[in-house]
């Protein structure tokens, strides 16, 4: 009896020391993830941080022989499971597909607020009276768990311009003028605008497309975006779907298909240097190694952490590959002649010195052949844009805008709006003082140009000292105006651009002043124009102001927006939702407005059905209802 009770506290004792083990193993893990993907970096870097605030309680729990309760077992069981919970969220947030946490961003941060709340909880439950551990960690983790109470209390961190960015670049009713500019700002944020990013990006879907199943509107909206950055990095549109995916240099010879085995999964293109990674997979070595060298440890195609980062070359591989290629009369690329590129760039570069002197010519035939050719190879990819810049094309151009010939004019301003999506050519062109210029093409210009001058106001105010040269320069009341009477694209770059500059308070006041509310209701009762969630958007932010609750505040436009809540597409719900929440937030009065519209009923329903989103803003609302005891 006595050996049974000894084995059983020497089966204890390795019951406790394992899970110790296995929570410090988990938190040096997850130590060794580096970079995380910009969207969730925040909230990232603040779980690490907190996870291993937790290793000092570990390694003194670690240093007990058996003093540790069969209950503060079960805690740390608990609390071992909470943590492989955040583990996997890390892993996903660090080597996921960026496209994918951006537009599942509210996803995302549900997922992180109940490991919050989760982790929380699993503090909480542990015994500290009875666990022999100095006060200074007691403290430590009891002020940690403080500090977690308050992060799952904070219920909305959308990034707003985000969702706006997002909204806008899936609506397929037509090709927006600005969609470029709203590409290259997206790319910028979740770090998605270099070859080497979209190519890694590619292989990330595939894996989650993989890993997740076929959901055809998700698959395609993932794709559709993906293929958007491609094209503004002048990159070649492929279907990730199809495997084996052949290379550019096949497109010309498609009845030889390559082998899948002979691609390197990061480049899609043929290896010539094949190398082997601990994961057992190969890859071209420049390839891999660049990988590696941005502070990745885990295989691209698997997306297992790796134990090592030694590179093998795979010698049977590259024989192979040289066998197929002889039979198949197949000429391998070749890294080391990089002549031919040199010429067509001293080519190009030649044609964009004669056209930027073209543009300055005293002919007017000469001028206008020379701003259309300028203007569509700015359009074509980034290179052409830097490489017109750096050659003088903004300043003539600027000068063109006065010009009084309106197809120059239009082909000017459409030229400056392609130049503007690099972010270093948006300050010179503001530094030439373009932006006044670009005001009195919308105001007098063609139909064209004008909608192109609005979606260039766009693309240059993404820079805040732009948002305000363009308030003080009197660009608002223009940018209503067509708002109000343009044409639907016109409208939409209209919007867009009024989103981005109500960003900066004093252009709230401005936008407020030229009577915006107007036409925003407008877009709100015309459902034909498909832009009810970008007028949503805009009255979100100018609820935040106390002109726009007085513009705005009136039982129609409440009852509006109970209608969407109640009837609405689930993104019209959230949009509608987040509206009433900041005018109800300011004044209780709006509570009751909604109220007698029914909207208590809608949103109990939105609560439980909604987005994730929609449902943090219903159940906001309901709170706010129940505190100003409003609720019938």
């Amino acid at each position: 009896m006595v050996m049974d009770e000894e084995r059983g506290d020497e089966i204890g004792e390795q019951e406790e020391l394992n899970v110790v083990e296995e929570l410090v193993g988990v938190v040096e893990m997850v130590a060794q993830f580096g970079d995380y993907r910009r969207t969730q970096r925040k909230e990232c870097y603040n779980l690490v941080r907190r996870m291993k605030l937790l290793l000092p309680l570990f390694e003194e729990l670690r240093d007990l022989d058996g003093s540790i309760s069969d209950k503060d077992i079960a805690c740390l069981c608990n609390l071992k499971k909470t943590l492989v919970l955040a583990k996997k969220l890390l892993k996903t947030c660090n080597e996921g597909s960026k496209l994918y946490l951006a537009l599942e961003s509210e996803a995302i941060m549900v997922r992180f607020h109940t490991i919050f709340d989760k982790l929380s909880q699993a503090l909480d439950d542990l015994h500290y009276d009875d666990l022999p551990i100095s006060e200074e960690v007691r403290e430590q983790v009891e002020l940690m768990s403080l500090q977690l109470k308050r992060a799952k209390k904070r219920t909305d961190t959308q990034d707003i311009e985000l969702a706006m960015d997002m909204m806008v670049v899936f609506s397929r009713k037509d090709d927006r003028n600005a969609d470029r500019a709203i590409v290259e700002r997206l790319g910028k944020k979740i770090e998605l605008h270099t070859v080497e990013d979209l190519k890694l990006e590619t292989i990330a879907v595939r894996n989650l497309i993989k890993e997740k199943g076929h959901n055809a509107e998700s698959t395609q909206h993932l794709i559709d975006l993906l293929n958007k950055f491609k094209q503004v990095a002048g990159m070649e549109e492929i279907n990730i779907l199809d495997e084996p995916v052949m290379p550019k240099m096949l497109a010309k010879c498609p009845s030889l298909m390559i082998p899948h085995e002979f691609l390197c999964p990061i480049t899609l293109e043929i290896m010539t240097d094949p190398v082997i990674v601990a994961s057992g997979q190969s890859y071209e070595r420049e390839s891999i190694q660049k990988w590696f060298d941005s502070n990745h440890r885990t295989c691209p195609k698997t997306r297992q952490t790796l134990p090592h980062l030694t590179l093998a070359s795979n010698y049977a591989l590259k024989n192979i590959i040289l066998q197929w290629s002889e039979k198949n009369n197949f000429k391998l690329p070749s890294k080391d002649n990089p002549g031919d590129h040199e010429s067509s760039s001293a080519d190009l570069k030649e044609e964009i010195l004669s056209l930027v002197e073209g543009l300055s010519s005293s002919h007017l035939e000469t001028q206008r052949k020379a701003v259309k050719k300028v203007r569509l190879l700015s359009k074509e990819n980034p290179e052409n844009r830097i490489l017109i810049a750096h050659n003088g094309g903004i300043p003539p151009l600027v000068q063109l805008l006065s010009y009084p010939d309106s197809k120059i004019q239009e082909h000017a301003v459409t030229a400056l709006l392609n130049l503007s999506i690099d972010e270093s050519n948006k300050k010179l062109i503001a530094r030439e003082e373009a932006i006044p210029a670009i005001i009195e093409v919308l105001q007098k210009g063609s139909i064209e140009a004008r909608e192109n001058s609005a979606a260039a106001l766009f693309s240059l105010s993404i820079l805040d000292d732009n948002k305000m040269i363009v308030g003080l320069s009197n660009g608002i009341p223009p940018l209503v105006e067509l708002l109000q009477n343009g044409t639907i694209r016109g409208k939409k770059d209209a919007a867009t651009a009024l989103f981005n500059l109500s960003l900066n308070q004093a252009n709230k006041t401005r936008a407020i002043s030229a009577g915006i509310v107007a036409p925003l209701l407008q877009l709100l009762n015309d459902r034909n124009l498909g832009m009810i969630d970008e007028a949503l958007s805009i009255f979100l932010l100018i609820a935040a102001h106390p002109d726009g609750r007085q513009e705005i505040g009136q039982l129609s436009f409440i009852e509006t927006l109970v209608e969407f809540i109640r009837e609405g597409t689930p993104k019209n719900k959230e949009c509608a939702a987040s509206v009433l929440l900041e005018l109800a937030s300011n004044n209780s009065s709006f509570i009751l407005a909604a109220l007698q519209f029914g909207v208590y009923e809608y949103l109990d329903d939105m609560a439980k059905n909604g987005t994730n989103r929609a449902q943090r803003k219903a159940n906001a609302l309901l709170q706010l209802m129940s505190k100003s005891e409003q609720i019938p």
